[in-house]
């Protein structure tokens, strides 16, 4: 039986949406809480392509989120948003592991996610619906 209601469908509705983005982002705190954390790549700057990877996946998640809930009106304008959001999160990231023995805060890896950011944000604005 289905149920009507608002708070019903708000609750769904952020459940579908935010809580994919808010399990994310928590992932990416605690493996930035992990003291002399690797990268999982064995070249020079691997972790470069570890931050640009995983704040794609941030982006396509905010993306998502962003088209599902709300009505930004171009698809360019949601993209923007996206980009900006998670470069909010990106740099509380690295601001968040300036405190976290073994681990540095640096530029590039903000730089790294942010090109990760716009990287989710071009494909889905070219492959998206």
């Amino acid at each position: 039986m289905a149920r009507s209601g608002g708070r019903s469908q708000g609750s769904n509705t952020f459940a579908r949406y935010w809580l994919p983005v808010l399990a994310y982002v928590g992932v990416i705190f605690y493996l930035s809480a992990q003291p002399h954390l690797q990268s999982p790549f064995g070249f020079a700057q691997g972790d470069k392509l570890a931050h640009l990877l995983e704040y794609g996946g941030l982006g396509v998640l905010l993306h998502r989120a962003l088209r599902g809930t709300t009505d930004l009106g171009r698809p360019a304008s949601t993209a923007l948003v996206a980009v900006t959001i998670g470069m909010v999160i990106g740099l509380g990231d690295e601001l968040f592991q300036r405190h976290v023995p073994g681990r540095e805060s640096s530029a590039f890896d903000f730089f790294a996610d942010t090109v990760g950011l716009s990287l989710a944000q071009l494909v889905a604005l070219l492959f998206g619906r």
